[in-house]
């Protein structure tokens, strides 16, 4: 059974997680890991790093290098709120980290400059901690801004705007205030029958959509502006793959790992969410025919009867990876 409602004591936990990023020291931020994050937490982060266990191992692997590859390291969550899934507490957030790039991160050479890197999170919370953690960033968008984006587009369409994605055209994403949890039902099941009109031969999935809508993807998809320019590159992209199934459909190999609402937002993730046989060109790489597992994980805004926003991410890196494709091991052979 999947709820929608809120639940107050999580947020204020995610809440005083986010703060922590804006400590004056390293070791305020760390502390407040330690405090958000269970001892033997379970926290999957996008590849190269994926499964990590604990905090300590988290900033040592993962904020420790990010924080001295970017001077002046911060933090802006833009998008925030929890809710329940399957009997479980669980809180999300969405923005940005910002610095000086000044150091190598991943093969990924510093520009010197102000740079960006967007991610998204998803905690599954017992007794206040986050015990399992599912964290996304998306590394292509810091290197096409870098110029150090090592594959070609996909032949015969072009990207979609890729660059900084601005929060909720209503700047009101941070949910820290309960919701009626009427309009969360609501939200969620608009979101549930949506995902399930995807891949459909009559796009059935367009009447839940503003015409105006904003789909904001992940960098090596691009985003993009009005109906038609999102339908522009889904179909295609559906028609990438002779079978293509998300982690919301019944009878999938995939499923998410959550999907709730908390008013009217709605997020998703799955780990990995869609599973997709390859048929023509994807990322660049020939078809093999392979069968390919896509960690992704979306936020929506839902205005009044329609979808109006959509913040995407997809674990580019992983993709490839399936491909045969290491897009570090490239950037590195690239530069060299």
């Amino acid at each position: 059974m999947t709820r929608s409602e809120p639940n107050s004591s999580g947020k204020s936990a995610l809440q005083a997680y986010c703060a922590a990023f804006a400590a004056p020291g390293w070791e305020e931020t760390e502390n407040g890991m330690k405090q958000f994050f269970a001892k033997d937490a379970v926290i999957n982060v996008v590849h190269p790093f994926n499964e990590i266990i604990g905090p300590s191992n988290y900033c040592e692997v993962v904020l420790a290098p990010l924080r001295r590859a970017f001077e002046f390291l911060g933090r802006s969550d833009y998008i925030a709120f929890g809710g329940r899934f399957e009997e479980a507490q669980w809180v999300t957030c969405t923005g940005y980290y910002c610095g000086r790039f000044s150091l190598p991160w991943l093969g990924i050479q510093p520009t010197g400059a102000l740079a960006f890197l967007r991610f998204g999170e998803f905690h599954r919370l017992q007794d206040g901690q986050a015990v399992e953690s599912f964290i996304f960033f998306d590394i292509p968008e810091l290197m096409i801004a870098a110029g150090q984006w090592p594959i070609r587009d996909f032949p015969g369409r072009e990207r979609g705007y890729t660059g900084y994605l601005p929060g909720p055209a209503t700047q009101d994403g941070l949910q820290w205030k309960d919701n009626d949890s009427a309009v969360s039902a609501r939200s969620l099941d608009m979101v549930t029958q949506m995902l399930r009109n995807l891949a459909t031969e009559d796009q059935s999935w367009r009447p839940f959509w503003h015409e105006d809508m904003l789909w904001y993807g992940p960098a090596a998809f691009g985003s993009f502006v009005g109906l038609e320019g999102f339908a522009g590159f889904q179909v295609p992209f559906e028609n990438t793959f002779s079978e293509w199934v998300g982690g919301a459909v019944e009878g999938s190999r995939t499923r998410h790992f959550t999907r709730f609402a908390d008013g009217d937002y709605v997020c998703s993730g799955g780990w990995p969410s869609l599973n997709a046989v390859q048929a023509k060109t994807f990322l660049g790489q020939p078809s093999k025919g392979k069968r390919l597992y896509m960690r992704v994980c979306d936020w929506w805004r839902r205005d009044g009867d329609k979808l109006a926003e959509n913040w995407v991410f997809v674990d580019i890196p992983h993709v490839l990876q399936q491909m045969g494709f290491d897009i570090f091991a490239e950037i590195e052979r690239v530069r060299q």
